[in-house]
This record gives C-alpha cells, structure tokens and sequence, in this order.
C-alpha cells in the first residue's frame, strides 16, 4: 500500500496537480481502500489547523507586505546605502544586509527576495554590476528570510516535533548570520576582483537623516525579537504586534498606504496564507497515513539493521532534502519527512534544534534549484528575464551555500550555543 500511495503522487504530481491535492488524494485513495473511517479523517484535518501556533504564519506574512507596500524596505535601503555604499562591493553589501533586515520581520524567502530584489538589482547594475551577478545575490540572500528568525518553516518544525519555536528562532540567528557573513565576503571579493561597485560618498549629514528616516523600520526587529525572548509575547502574539507596527508606521509616519491599498495587501496575505494551510491540511492526512501504516518505525529499523551512524544518516538525508527541494515547496518537505525522521532522530540522539537548522539550510538552497525554486521565479520575474539566466546566475551562490551547510553540519555549536 505504502508503494501504491507514492506512485499515486507522484503520477499526480507529474500531472502538475498541485501538491496540496496530490498529497491529499493519494492518501485517501488508499485509505478509501482500507475501510479507513474517513469522518475521522476530517476532524484530524481540522483539528490539526485549529492551532494558535500557525496563526503566526498569517500574521508574518501581512507583516512583510505591508512592509514592502508601505516603504520600509525601501528606507532601510536607503539608510544602508549611506552608510556602507561607498565602499568597494558596498552596493551588494547593502543587499546583503538589506535581506537580512527583512529576513528578521517577514519569515518569508520569496517575499525578502520581492521586496530587496525590486530596489535592489536596478542599483546593482547601474553601479556597474552584471544583472547576472545581481540576479543571483537577490536570490541567494533572499534566502535568508527563512532562516534568520521570525522563519516560517521553523514555526511549522516545531509544531510537527513539538519543539520551542522560541528556541528554534534562538537556533537560526548565528547561521543566519554566518550565511550572511559568507555572502558578504564573497560580495567584496567579487568587487574588490573587478574593481566596480562604489557609489559616491553620503554626506555625514545626509547619512543621520536617512538614518532617522529609517530608524522606524530598523526596530522592528528589535521588537520582534524582545517581545518573543523577553517573555512578553508568543511568536504568534509578535506577529500581530510586528503587523500593526509595521502598519501605524507606513500609515501615519511613512504614509504610503492608503485606504484604497488595504484590499490588495489582504487578498495577497490571504492567497499566500491559504496556500499554505491547503498544504499543511493536505500534509495532516499524508501524516495520518504514515503513522497508520507505520512507515516512520520501518524506515527506522532499516537504517538500525543498516547500522547507519549519525553522519551517514545525516549524508543521507542531505542528499534526500536536495532532491525533494528540485519540486517541492518547503512547507511541503517538512510536513512529509519530519514526521519519518523523528523517531530516527531520538534513536540516534541528534539534537532536534540542530536539526531543524540543517533542514532550514537545506530548504534555503530549495529555493535557489530548479525547476521549482521560489525565489528563482520570483527573480526572473522582477529582472524580466528567462528562468535559465536566472539559474546560470545562482550556481556560484548555490556552491557558497552548500558549504555553509557543510559547517552547519558538522559544527552544533553554531546552531546550539546561544540555546545552550
């Protein structure tokens, strides 16, 4: 049954049904087959999406938009230019770091790789840059908003292994740094190698006022952060509080939203919320199927009787999550794998926030692999050029954040010393 259940989804996902469906049909197909009672099937469905934990998710979303409507990205841009422009590879430096800042509000890779990549690649090419290098930094940094918390995927990681997204947040920040740091290096190197990418110098009075401009922006991270670790809200409550923030600010200080702006910014919060939970309800089912037939305890006894260590298991799964993220969505990863690596895990006593960042990294390089990379699209769209240049643009990238994933393997400590 378990073979006839993966061969369903993946004929239906070859069909492009959307993986939400294909995930759904392909176990209630075979559960239809074994007399499964499938009212119970609902209410697990349900049950499962009546959590407050997720609620998060909307609220990060909203949070990013709103930010990039409402001009804060667009600020915070402007105050890192100033001040680091002028120096050689200080165009893609603020890229960098503009990705960064964004990465610790929104949670989202497509959505940082959107909101710097619209400012950001008009100013790399007309500092000099090839829009083939600009192109790949927006996309390789944009994936950072998955992995510098608030992240998305570490909020459905600790629902799945009941885990603290508190702690898991705390868990990203050094190899979200780090990831950053690599990006930056390269970048300066880069410059530095073919001479270009300096603007001309901000004035010490024109540096304090974009500063000013944008300090408004600048501590919305500082208030994500402190309301979670200081005890005063759950990541979910940060989430409302990061959104109406991010809102009074574009509204009454920034004033860039109007009224008329409201409507699309839900409708896209809801078409990206909603397609999240399609996949998060889809993957509850795929979940109810995996225990019931056992396959997360036979895929544990294989890897005992194989006498597969903690390295070899984590090669293993290396490669698996390469692969998976060729064409699926991260959500999608996460809620089918976790659930079969979770007992794996505690058999061999792999620490579950270590862990997660290994997941997260992989899911970041995901979005930069074809053919159904995120932020490839999101790029190639913005640039207004084919898939294929896109791709031959982040290869480099993709290299750099390979080895970054080496060392975030083998080296706990960057994951786990501020949890510890």
């Amino acid at each position: 049954m378990s073979y006839a259940a993966f061969a369903l989804f993946v004929f239906l996902f070859l069909m492009r049904v959307p993986i939400a469906f294909a995930l759904a049909i392909s176990s209630l197909v075979i559960f239809y087959f074994q007399d499964y009672n499938l009212i119970t099937i609902t209410q697990r469905m349900f049950s499962g999406l009546d959590s407050t934990t997720l609620m998060a998710i909307p609220g990060f979303i909203l949070t990013g938009i709103i930010m990039t409507k409402g001009g804060i990205a667009k600020y915070l841009i402007e105050m890192l230019r100033a001040w680091v422009g002028h120096v050689s590879g200080g165009i893609a430096v603020v890229t960098v770091l503009a990705c960064m800042f964004f990465a610790a509000i929104s949670g989202s890779s497509p959505a940082t790789a959107a909101a710097i990549g619209t400012i950001m690649i008009p100013a790399l090419v007309e500092a000099g840059y090839t829009k083939k290098y600009a192109m790949g930094l927006v996309a390789a940094g944009g994936t950072l908003g998955i992995l510098i918390p608030p992240s998305l995927p570490l909020i459905l990681y600790g629902t799945v292994t009941g885990t603290s997204i508190g702690d898991l947040f705390i868990a990203g920040v050094l190899p979200g740094i780090f990831l950053g740091t690599v990006l930056i290096i390269s970048a300066i190197v880069y410059a530095r190698r073919n001479n270009f990418g300096r603007l001309q110098p901000a004035s010490w009075s024109e540096r304090w006022a974009a500063t000013r401009k944008a300090v408004w922006g600048a501590l919305l991270p500082f208030i994500i952060f402190f309301s979670i670790y200081g005890g005063i809200a759950t990541p979910t409550e940060s989430s409302i509080i990061a959104c109406t923030y991010s809102l009074l600010v574009s509204v009454f200080v920034y004033k860039h939203i109007k009224w008329r702006d409201v409507r699309p910014i839900l409708s896209e919060t809801v078409q990206l919320t909603s397609m999240i939970f399609m996949i998060i309800a889809a993957a509850i089912i795929f979940g109810m199927f995996l225990t019931t037939n056992q396959i997360p305890q036979q895929v544990a006894n294989w890897i005992i009787e194989n006498e597969l260590n903690k390295w070899m298991f984590l090669l293993f799964v290396n490669v698996l999550m390469f692969i998976l993220g060729t064409f699926l969505e991260a959500v999608a990863i996460i809620l089918i794998t976790i659930p079969i690596f979770l007992p794996i895990l505690n058999e061999l006593g792999i620490n579950l926030y270590h862990f997660a960042i290994i997941v997260t990294v992989n899911l970041e390089l995901a979005m930069i692999t074809p053919p159904v990379g995120l932020n490839l699209f999101v790029v190639s769209g913005i640039a207004k050029e084919p898939l294929e240049k896109v791709v031959k643009a982040v290869l480099p990238f993709l290299v750099l954040m390979i080895l970054v994933l080496v060392v975030v393997v083998i080296w706990p400590d960057l994951s786990l010393f501020l949890i510890e």
